[in-house]
């Protein structure tokens, strides 16, 4: 793609990178072939092709961001998808990234959307103020329909009845391998995963240990800085991940660590990406640290090799969840795990597509999500599995709004096969 920014323009590190993944699209619109939105609405403007355009046209002109370009870059996913299929290897997720941040720095959105993203923003990393949240949602779920706007309808219904209480295990501490130590790692144990599912955290505690490894609770890790960074809020993105970085490395001072494991796939793809989001600046050697220590946990479980378990007989639906295939590139590895672990393992038609629940997206744009998620729930319910195992925390809250199979992470699965207990949310009986 032909671009003309001006060499003043260029001067801007941000701008020169993005000028160089402009320059790379060939217009070949393979994209638009696995691009969720683009096949549910069928506008080129909210494909990944003619979003290029339209950040093209905003950057190069240096103007101010317009409601029609914001449109249709809120309704993007960051699902990531296109990045898989691009033979051009058009670096997408970090052009759309800086889109997002030019719009947060020049658009002035309707006082509604501002206050609901100020509000996202300032609660979602937060776990004590995210339970706060969940529980007025809860009592408020009675009175839902009469809610005018969709997006606080969406967050209402997608709140859990109940909200666990919390796990002593997410305290800063150190669990001891039993038996034979093998790896000494760090878990990230997030901030709205940690609120929602507590199970994930114990059940990849206990996996861990049972397969030899010392397992940290880092002090002050926080927030990974995620979700903000997909609202466009760069420079809270950046605190958060700043304070994370300083942890870890910190950590990782005092005693070398093997791996820093993440149990939350979005966050995942967000943590290997420090290396990029740090590079101009002071924290760049730590970032790139805590990006190469950084592994998912199914990552890490294909490199301990464990032995393989006995047939169970479950038949598990396999839904990837798009960071974790689209953004790390892992595809095999974890469907391979299941299968080694005895369960039976089928993937759905068109596993590549989002269920539309990416970040803050199912809450922002809750009539696309549901569409999505419809669709995602019809072909894993296809498969007649008694249950459906994913590796992203949104993912698992999205498809279990949207039907009655048990849905359940991979790490608890493993860890049932390997010791540990049933999976809670497993509730169906095995004959």
């Amino acid at each position: 793609m032909q671009t003309s920014f001006t060499p003043d323009q260029l001067r801007d590190p941000a701008t020169a990178r993005s000028n160089a993944i402009l320059r790379a699209c060939v217009h070949c619109g393979f994209c638009t072939a696995t691009c969720p939105t683009y096949l549910l609405l069928g506008d080129e403007l909210d494909s990944p092709r003619g979003r290029i355009y339209l950040i093209k046209d905003m950057l190069e002109s240096g103007r101010p961001a317009d409601a029609e370009t914001v449109k249709h870059i809120d309704r993007c996913l960051s699902c990531l998808s296109c990045m898989t299929t691009c033979p051009s290897g058009v670096d997408y997720m970090h052009l759309l990234d800086h889109a997002r941040d030019h719009i947060e720095q020049t658009y002035c959105r309707p006082f509604a959307d501002r206050a609901l993203r100020w509000l996202l923003a300032r609660i979602l990393p937060y776990p004590g103020r995210f339970r706060l949240a969940l529980s007025a949602a809860r009592l408020g779920r009675p009175l839902a329909r009469l809610i005018p706007d969709a997006r606080l309808r969406a967050m209402v219904a997608l709140a859990p009845r109940v909200v666990p209480p919390v796990s002593p295990n997410d305290a800063p501490q150190v669990f001891a391998a039993t038996g034979l130590r093998r790896r000494r790692v760090a878990l990230m144990t997030g901030c709205a995963q940690k609120v929602l599912n507590t199970d994930i955290n114990d059940a990849t505690i206990r996996f861990l240990r049972r397969a030899g490894c010392d397992v940290v609770i880092v002090p002050d890790a926080g927030c990974c800085g995620a979700l903000t960074l997909h609202m466009g809020k760069t420079d809270q993105a950046r605190a958060s991940a700043a304070r994370a970085i300083r942890a870890f490395a910190a950590e990782h001072a005092r005693a070398p660590l093997d791996a820093i494991v993440i149990n939350t796939s979005g966050c995942g793809t967000t943590i290997k990406d420090y290396g990029h989001l740090f590079q101009d600046d002071p924290l760049a050697a730590d970032a790139a640290l805590v990006a190469g220590l950084a592994q998912d946990i199914t990552e890490l479980a294909v490199a301990l090799d464990l032995p393989e378990g006995p047939v169970s007989g479950v038949r598990v639906a396999y839904h990837a969840a798009c960071s974790l295939q689209h953004g790390q590139k892992l595809r095999s590895g974890p469907k391979a795990l299941l299968q080694r672990a005895g369960f039976e393992v089928s993937e759905p038609t068109d596993p590549h597509l989002c269920c539309g629940s990416a970040g803050t997206y199912n809450l922002l744009q809750p009539e696309i999500s549901v569409r999505l998620r419809d669709r995602k729930v019809q072909t894993l319910a296809a498969l007649a599995p008694d249950v459906i195992a994913t590796g992203n925390i949104g993912c698992m809250v999205q498809i279990a709004s949207g039907g009655s199979i048990p849905v359940v992470h991979i790490v608890e699965l493993l860890d049932w096969a390997t010791g540990g207990p049933r999976p809670r949310a497993f509730v169906k009986q095995q004959p």
